[in-house]
């Protein structure tokens, strides 16, 4: 069964959830919120940063930690900001990396919003 998890991340507009649960695998999606709600819009080193410290909120709210992420889907709206992005990114995992995926796309749906990260994390053990 899925289940909300509160992350004390500000609601968003649209109808979703920012991290849900089921059988011991977290699912969130993630931009980059300030914690007054407001998106942050400064250069992709700041909003990488925002985005996964949003990450590291959500996995401390369901009970996990960075080392738990299994899988990553970033989405950028301009490939050549690819390597600051990484630079922050390694800053966030450890080896062995997650799998990861990094898509180009002509947009993001947020204004403003020029990354968005989407994860997978194994928190704990299913039906336990």
């Amino acid at each position: 069964m899925r289940e909300a998890v509160e992350t004390g991340i500000p609601a968003p507009k649209s109808p979703l959830e920012w991290a849900v649960r089921a059988d011991g695998v977290l699912y969130t999606a993630l931009i980059a919120t300030n914690p007054d709600g407001s998106q942050e819009t400064g250069d992709i080193t700041v909003q990488t940063t925002r985005t996964l410290d949003n990450l590291r909120i959500v996995l401390d709210a369901a009970g996990g930690g960075m080392a738990d992420v299994t899988q990553v889907l970033i989405y950028l709206i301009d490939g050549a900001d690819a390597a600051a992005m990484n630079e922050v990114y390694r800053t966030y995992f450890e080896q062995p990396y997650p799998n990861r995926a990094t898509v180009v796309v002509a947009a993001l749906l947020v204004p403003g919003a020029n990354i968005e990260i989407v994860v997978q994390a194994h928190i704990g053990t299913p039906g336990v």
